[in-house]
């Protein structure tokens, strides 16, 4: 049977979509190219791209519902259907996945009792592994709604996700304060961050990223060295002080750095390291 067209936004929500809409298309000399954004704009107004959405988006500029479709089902930022208030993402690339990742992703699967890109029954947590957050220095690396949280460990994982649940205060280690991932969608749209020192707080690189970059110039830079238990005299934009619940480190207790897993989980038949000698 044919699907039957999708239904249209109320007429106060379409005004407003409308209005927004005409800001986003004004910043670019074709239309067409204002696509991404506009996805971005109607996932903000239902939490995923729906049907309406994309009708919205081709009717505004001239598109095929099935050329919106195509871009929407490209990219993995566009979420298909209903998701939480926050997008748990964790990565499972390679250096995250040996570092832990693997066993942290699985750990939150069963202690929030779903599976990859499941919601919890509560409508907060959607969680879903991710290929790469490109924050390889800081791995394991888990994102709630883009923002990261770095050096994580099963425990501070688990942690994290209650808090989300319970609704009490989480700081990402490093970048603006979180928001709900409506909000989110809506300044990926283009528009302003209006929380105030929002923007002030998003900040720059890490210090790990720093110091590699810093030895990259040839610069003088002392590395830290969390396994050794001496003087760990790299720069630090925090006093040790500062950190938050969700920002562990080596001093305060062990993280898969200090304990690394001889294989990924999702590969336990191929162990790390050679199995046998050059040749054979």
């Amino acid at each position: 049977m044919p699907r039957l067209p999708a239904p249209d936004y109320p007429d106060d929500v379409r005004a407003r979509l409308e209005r927004d809409a005409r800001e986003i298309v004004a910043r670019y000399p074709g239309s067409r190219s204002a696509l991404l954004p506009l996805l971005h704009l109607v996932q903000a107004e239902e939490g995923h791209v729906t049907r309406t959405g994309m009708q919205f988006c081709a009717e505004v500029l001239g598109l095929t519902t099935a050329e919106v479709t195509a871009v929407a089902t490209f990219y993995t930022m566009y979420r298909r259907r209903p998701s939480g208030d926050y997008q748990v993402g964790v990565c499972t690339n390679t250096l995250c996945a040996v570092m832990g990742g693997d066993a942290i992703f699985e750990a939150l699967q069963d202690h929030l009792d779903v599976g990859n890109g499941q919601t919890t029954d509560d409508g907060k947590v959607t969680l879903e592994h991710i290929e790469c957050n490109a924050a390889c220095d800081f791995a394991p690396v888990v994102m709630v709604n883009w923002e990261f949280f770095d050096n994580q460990t099963v425990e501070s994982a688990k942690r994290l996700v209650d808090d989300l649940r319970s609704g009490a205060p989480v700081e990402p280690t490093r970048g603006a304060p979180l928001c709900t991932f409506k909000e989110t969608a809506r300044i990926l749209a283009g528009f302003p961050d209006e929380r105030e020192g929002a923007v002030a707080a998003s900040g720059s690189a890490g210090p790990a990223s720093l110091t590699g970059l810093r030895l990259a110039r040839g610069e003088a830079a002392r590395v830290v060295h969390p396994r050794d238990g001496g003087p760990h005299e790299a720069p630090q934009d925090r006093s040790p002080g500062d950190a938050t619940p969700h920002d562990p480190s080596p001093s305060q207790h062990l993280s898969s750095h200090d304990a690394p897993q001889q294989t990924a989980a999702s590969d336990p038949a191929n162990p790390a390291g050679p199995t046998a000698e050059e040749g054979e």
